[in-house]
């Protein structure tokens, strides 16, 4: 196509951009993303919107041709922070001036943004992984809106990972979007997809290669449309070195460019010079990227070694910090988090000491309070943390026969902190980590466990006479548990403030539900590095102050989210009933799974590692980004990936002496639609085994949108057609506790909370991979299916597996539904708590749904009318169905 006749992308925010073909690259600003900034998600989740702006502004004067927004979180209501933080960026001429992108995997959420954003901006993003019909809609809808929008290159199989997908599924959605839609062809930009070079495996050579030649065809044949992409994921193989990196970002990026890559999300900071990077490098970073040699990787990852430094500087680092005196060599340890010659240090610091006891309130505690500031400031990562509280245990213990020998005492804390994971909840690892922080930070820690009733919490605080207690809770019904202790600790006039923390536990709970019960002060704490300021504040001499100061922010709050939520409007259920999701049932015939019933499985370890989804396993330590690139982030990548080497070495421990097992049963049967709501699973036969209950969206839509069940995804009884269900459990829980305890006993915190962590992923990826073979061969509904593990993680595989608990069925009673079909105590062990936690804790339980037009959705709030309803079907109280449902309840 004549260069002179392609039709200018023009975006605007204030000012226009116009994207020409003699436009430079331009660079999409990624940092104000909640799932990539951890500041950024702290800021929105604490409504901090005016200091969430400076990030905003500090992407624009960096050069940020286009900044990024993402309010996908969920503990987030993203419309509700989206809308808001558009609308004071149009208050901001010097971050407005540019456009805005609008990045969501959430319709509803980038439907909001556009409703308010200023100038013309890009949805990021819409594609044919859910098939025609929504795309046609969705692109319909951002006509409408007068945007751009970025396509990603996935259709209804699955991520085009090749350049004959690419340019298949790109002329496809191009011809849907200009021929059908009347989309404007120059507003087009595809997202081709950047992959890894350099891995070791011969499918992957041709991963760059494949891009470019895919560029080149989009913009030679696909007239005014542009492309983008995340260049920092081709370098993935070289995490770690920085030098390899940098010039494969820039040799990708020179040539991408050259093939007519117009956009992108680029780190300024990881890109090298093309022409200053060495000759040597270059020539085996573009045999790689272009894949000219066949020994093309193994070239460059020889070179690669010799960038990395080498082993005589690091032994004259030794040198020089042994070298110090012996306050500085003590806080290197500590600092460090290293632990091989502390016990010589502690001892020399014992000998020139008055008292043992002065080595831990003068030597050990000045460089703890290094750890704590360094912490607090945002220098020092939770892993490093860690590390240095098991240096700082093994030096006390150390010290600890000394001190009982003379009979001197024991050391002055800053205070006695109680922790407790709240009745009915088996997990433990964000309370031990928060433990950990606290006691580097001299408090000392009670720490009752998990599953701790109301009662002995409460007997526990006034005979330990503790000055805070800490409460943690991972499961929705955590959050009455805390509600219920704190109208105890009122009724006996106990007056010790408490923390709130957990997973499901959020500022809004904590105001809302948690603190009108309880006169004393009650405090959310999001993460551990606050729990120590939170916990400093709360007893210093202006405690007093704090307390009010909390009680009034968060009686302001709870004025402020009642009123949001009362302008919210519902449905009632029969009302929400009838604008159900109707799908074509007369024309969708069930297939019939290759198997029918129950049946127990094990697997080894080593099968399940490639289904790991590394990117939760970093929220554990609080590191927060997108696996792998997390590994290069410029503020924790390297912390990440200090704790991603100590978790793939304890990774060999467990597959190399089968430390875990990973155990599960599963079953698929006829199903039902029944009553609307529910599902109704039989034997072959036709006799009925059981029914589960399912819960009905009732917040009013936007027109043409339905109000969603998981029974929706089921033939209706009446349409004559037999359909069917899944339900699972898995396990790699069993001997998780004794080996933390292990190391717990050997005062090793950092490893103990690591194989925890470690047996989560594990679990999940169970899950994962058990799924994946339910689709293909068990049920068979997917038998064609090809993804990638990175696409199965981002769940566009055909058919959905939601768990009671989680936003689609919120509902945890029905878990013991799940127990009594599957048999799964007695066939894998895995137990119920009271509070319908599953034990051991590293375990996962839910349904699988085949229907293609199956989705994941959240349920939202529902009224007291579907409550009602819902008690009468489960046969239980109406005060028993709002006990469980309660956290979806609206005010």
């Amino acid at each position: 196509m004549a260069q002179q006749t392609r039709k200018n992308l023009v975006l605007s925010g204030l000012e226009p951009l116009i994207i020409t073909p003699e436009s430079v690259f331009v660079n999409i600003g990624e940092r104000t993303n909640v799932t990539g900034s951890r500041k950024f998600l702290r800021l929105i989740k604490e409504e901090k919107y005016e200091e969430a702006l400076s990030i905003a502004k500090e992407q624009v004067e960096g050069g940020a041709q286009i900044i990024d927004i993402n309010m996908d979180e969920g503990m987030l209501d993203g419309e509700y922070a989206m809308t808001k933080f558009l609308n004071l960026i149009a208050a901001e001429p010097d971050i407005s001036r540019v456009p805005i992108m609008i990045d969501s995997s959430k319709w509803d959420i980038i439907e909001a943004g556009l409703k308010v954003v200023q100038g013309k901006s890009v949805v990021n993003s819409i594609s044919l992984k859910e098939g025609e019909e929504q795309f046609i809609h969705h692109a319909k809808l951002i006509k409408r809106y007068g945007a751009a929008a970025i396509i990603m290159a996935f259709d209804e199989t699955g991520q085009a990972d090749n350049y004959e997908r690419r340019i298949e599924i790109c002329q496809r959605s191009y011809d849907i979007l200009v021929n059908k839609v009347g989309f404007p062809p120059q507003d087009i930009i595809f997202d081709l997809n950047i992959f890894p070079v350099a891995t070791g495996m011969e499918e992957h050579r041709l991963n760059a290669l494949d891009f470019f030649r895919g560029t080149k065809w989009v913009r030679e044949n696909l007239p005014h449309a542009h492309i983008s992409g995340g260049v920092s994921n081709v370098s993935f193989s070289f995490r770690g070195n920085d030098t390899v990196r940098e010039a494969m970002h820039s040799v990708f990026l020179y040539h991408a460019i050259q093939h007519g890559m117009t956009m992108g999300i680029v780190n300024p900071e990881m890109l090298s010079i093309y022409d200053e990077i060495p000759k040597d490098l270059l020539e085996r970073v573009e045999d790689v990227i272009l894949n000219r040699r066949d020994d093309a990787t193994e070239r460059l990852l020889d070179f690669a070694e010799n960038v990395k430094g080498d082993v005589k500087s690091n032994e004259k680092a030794v040198q020089e910090w042994r070298s110090g005196t012996i306050q500085e060599r003590l806080t290197h340890s500590l600092v460090k988090g290293v632990d091989e010659f502390i016990e010589i240090d502690v001892e020399e610091a014992r000998l020139a000491a008055t008292k043992p006891i002065e080595v831990i309130e003068i030597n050990l505690m000045a460089g703890m309070n290094v750890v704590g500031d360094l912490f607090g400031s945002g220098k020092m990562f939770l892993p490093q943390v860690v590390k240095s509280a098991r240096v700082m245990k093994k030096a006390v213990a150390y010290l600890l026969p000394f001190i009982e020998a003379e009979k001197d005492g024991v050391s002055s804390f800053a205070g006695r902190i109680l922790m407790a994971t709240v009745k009915g909840d088996v997990h433990d690892i964000g309370k031990n980590i928060v433990s950990v922080v606290l006691s580097c930070n001299n408090y000392e820690i009670i720490d009752l466990g998990v599953m701790v009733a109301p009662e002995k919490i409460i007997a526990a605080a006034i005979e330990h006479n503790v000055d805070i207690i800490g409460l943690s809770g991972l499961i929705t019904p955590s959050l009455d548990e805390m509600v219920y202790l704190a109208k105890e600790l009122d009724k006996r006039n106990i007056k010790i403030p408490v923390m709130i923390g957990g997973a499901t536990t959020s500022r809004a709970h904590t105001a809302v539900k948690i603190a009108p019960q309880y006169k004393s002060t009650v405090i959310h704490v999001n993460d551990a590095s606050r729990a120590v300021t939170v916990a400093g504040n709360l007893l210093n001499s202006e405690k007093k102050i704090y307390a009010s100061d909390i009680r009034a922010e968060y009686d302001a709050f709870r004025e402020t989210f009642l009123n949001r939520s009362r302008d919210k409007n519902f449905l009632t259920i029969e009302q929400a009933r009838v604008n159900k999701l109707k799908l074509d049932w007369e024309n969708y015939n069930p297939m019939k799974p290759n198997f029918i019933g129950t049946k127990t499985i094990e697997v080894d370890l080593d099968v399940l590692v490639p289904y790991i989804d590394w990117t939760p396993f970093f929220r554990t330590w609080e590191l927060f980004g997108k696996y792998p690139a997390i590994l290069t982030d410029n503020v924790v990548g390297e912390q990440a990936t200090s704790v991603f080497a100590d978790a793939k070495e304890m990774l060999e421990v467990i597959l190399k002496e089968k430390k875990l097992t990973a155990k599960g049963i599963y079953g698929i049967f006829p199903a039902n639609q029944v009553n609307d709501d529910d599902i109704e699973l039989s034997d072959e036969s036709g006799k009925v085994l059981e029914k589960f209950l399912t819960l009905r969206q009732q917040s009013q839509k936007t027109k043409g949108a339905p109000n969603i069940a998981l029974s929706d995804f089921i033939a209706p009884k009446d349409s004559g057609k037999t359909d069917y269900m899944g339900a699972f459990c898995v396990t790699t829980g069993f001997g998780v506790d004794e080996w933390a305890a292990e190391f717990e006993k050997d005062l090793d915190d950092y490893n103990s909370i690591m194989v925890k962590a470690l047996a989560d992923r594990f679990a999940e990826a169970f899950a994962e991979y058990l799924h994946e073979k339910i689709r293909k061969e068990i049920w068979g509904y997917a038998s064609d299916e090809n993804l990638t593990t990175e696409a199965m993680i981002e769940e566009v595989y055909k058919g959905i597996r939601p768990a009671p608990g989680y936003p689609a069925c919120p509902d945890h009673l029905e878990k013991p539904t799940i127990w009594k079909l599957l048999n799964v105590e007695q066939e894998i062990g895995v137990t119920l708590t009271e509070s319908m936690a599953m034990w051991p804790a590293s375990s996962v339980s839910g349904y699988y749904f085949g229907n293609p037009e199956s989705k994941y959705f959240g349920l939202g709030k529902i009224k007291e009318d579907q409550v009602i309803d819902y008690a009468k079907r489960r046969s239980v109280s109406t005060e028993v169905a709002t006990k469980w449902l309660n956290p979806n309840i609206a005010d």
